[in-house]
This record gives C-alpha cells, sequence and structure tokens, in this order.
C-alpha cells in the first residue's frame, strides 16, 4: 500500500524524553506506516534507557482539552491509547471516545516500563477495566499484563491461550496475547477473539532476536496495528503486517544509550533525505 499521509491517527500516551517509547515511539510508527500521526499527552515522564526518575501527569482538564482539540478539527480514523496512570485520566478518555465515536481503538495496558518502572497506579486498574477495555477493538497485553488483568498464571503458551481467551470473554474484546518475556528461539503472539465474534485464535510466531534493546516495543506494536486499522486492513492482516515491521525495527540493531535501548523505528524509510 503506497501512504498518501492524508489518513490521521491519534495516539494517546505518556512522553518518553529518551525518544525510545510512548509518545515518541508512537509518531514514529506513524510515519514510518505511512500515516499521519497526532497526540494527546497523558504524562510526562522524565526517562531514559536505563529507569523512569520521574512521571509529572497533566491534568484530567488538560486532558479532555487535547482531544477536544484534536476530534474537533481533524477526527482520527484509529486511536492507539498506552500509558494512562491515574483513573481520573482514564475516565477522561472513555467518555471523549464515546462522545467522538472513535473508531479503530487499540489499548496497549501499560502496567509496567521496559525497565521495570511501574506506570499504572493501584486505583487505575478498576477504571481500566470497567471504563476503557471495553472500548476497544484489540488490547495488546504483554504476559505480565495478561496475568493481571486475568489472575491466570502464565508459565506456557497453553497458559498463555487459556488467559488471552479469557480476557477476550471478559472485555469483549480482541486480545493479542504478546510472548516476549518467553525465552523460546521463537516469539509467538496469540490473537484471541471474544466469542461473538467467532470465538478464533490466531498465532504469530517471529524468530527471537538476539538484540537486547526492546524499549518501547509494545508502544511500537500497537501503534503499527492502530495505523494499519486505519488503513482499512483486517485485524488479522494489521496484526501480522505490525509484527513484520517491529521485527524489522529490532533486528536493525540500533544501539544507543547505557541500558535497554530504543528500536530503528526508520529502518523501512528510504530516500535523499535518508542518506
Amino acid at each position: 500500500m503506497t501512504p498518501t499521509f492524508d489518513i490521521p491517527v491519534l495516539t494517546i500516551a505518556g512522553s518518553d524524553s529518551s525518544g525510545g517509547a510512548g509518545v515518541q515511539a508512537d509518531l514514529k510508527t506513524f510515519l514510518a506506516n505511512g500515516v499521519y500521526g497526532m497526540s494527546a499527552v497523558t504524562a510526562l515522564t522524565a526517562q531514559n534507557t536505563m529507569g523512569v526518575m520521574a512521571i509529572e501527569e497533566a491534568t484530567p482538564e488538560f486532558l479532555a482539552a487535547e482531544l477536544d482539540a484534536v476530534f474537533t478539527d481533524i477526527p482520527p480514523c484509529a486511536v492507539k491509547v498506552g500509558m494512562v496512570a491515574s483513573a481520573a485520566l482514564i475516565h477522561v478518555i472513555a467518555e471523549k471516545l464515546k462522545e467522538y465515536h472513535a473508531a479503530h481503538i487499540v489499548v496497549d495496558p501499560v502496567m509496567v516500563a521496559t525497565s521495570g518502572a511501574a506506570l499504572l497506579a493501584g486505583d487505575a486498574m478498576e477504571a481500566l477495566a470497567s471504563e476503557l477495555l471495553p472500548l476497544a477493538e484489540i488490547i495488546t497485553p504483554n504476559i505480565p499484563e495478561l496475568t493481571r488483568l486475568t489472575g491466570v498464571g502464565i508459565v506456557d503458551l497453553p497458559a498463555m491461550e487459556r488467559a488471552a481467551r479469557q480476557a477476550a470473554a471478559t472485555y469483549h474484546t480482541a486480545v493479542l496475547a504478546k510472548g516476549g518475556h518467553f525465552t523460546d528461539a521463537a516469539v509467538v503472539d496469540l490473537l484471541a477473539y471474544p466469542e461473538e465474534q467467532g470465538g478464533r485464535l490466531e498465532s504469530f510466531a517471529a524468530p527471537r532476536s538476539a538484540n537486547p534493546n526492546t524499549h518501547g516495543t509494545g508502544c511500537t506494536l500497537s501503534s503499527a496495528i492502530a495505523a494499519n486499522l486505519a488503513k482499512g486492513m483486517d485485524l488479522v492482516t494489521a496484526v501480522g503486517q505490525a509484527k513484520a515491521y517491529l521485527t524489522g525495527a529490532i533486528n536493525a540493531n540500533l544501539d544507543l544509550g547505557k541500558g535497554r535501548g530504543p528500536l530503528h523505528h526508520g529502518w523501512n524509510l528510504s530516500g535523499d533525505f535518508f542518506a
């Protein structure tokens, strides 16, 4: 598909001052996947490849104003929701997505940063589960996040399948369970549909890269899925294309920072100005 960059996609997420995750990763991913990126910032984070030093949340009023500004001028064709640390902000997002009849909502339920820092307050968990996840077309939890959402201990692929199916049934949305925390030779992600959408299960596998720099992988994958849905792909195709883009970004072996570094979001870009 030839990019035209006239398809707007919105990310609602936190800022990463080191550029590898959050809003910065999302906007790079949107560009690399041929759509026009917009953002509503839920929080400023002082972070780098080694960890998160400080978080400053947006106020609910300001986040509401950001969302109003976007939806009343350039309505997005898809929305990716990432880091939202408090119940008050989750409530604002859910209300605005319903008010503006947002389409193709992708929720990456960010709870813990790659570095291990907690990013979701305890009181926000109930709001996430009751208000935001049911609005999603797809959610993209990793294994620790899926465990927290379902209470299922995930030690192998069959357990991940049970948890993914349970989450799909509970939240009435498709669930992409990401298997990156396993140590197998291949990374296997499972896409589970709720029963009202047929209840089928799809599997996506990619060889595990030796590259340890995986800061922002979850942000990147969910944003690529949103971009693909905005371009009109069906969900299975959107996930498959997003996985291929993410695999390329990891395998490009960018090496920045003293900790777990970022991906090469522009690995697939070419032309006179990329030389």
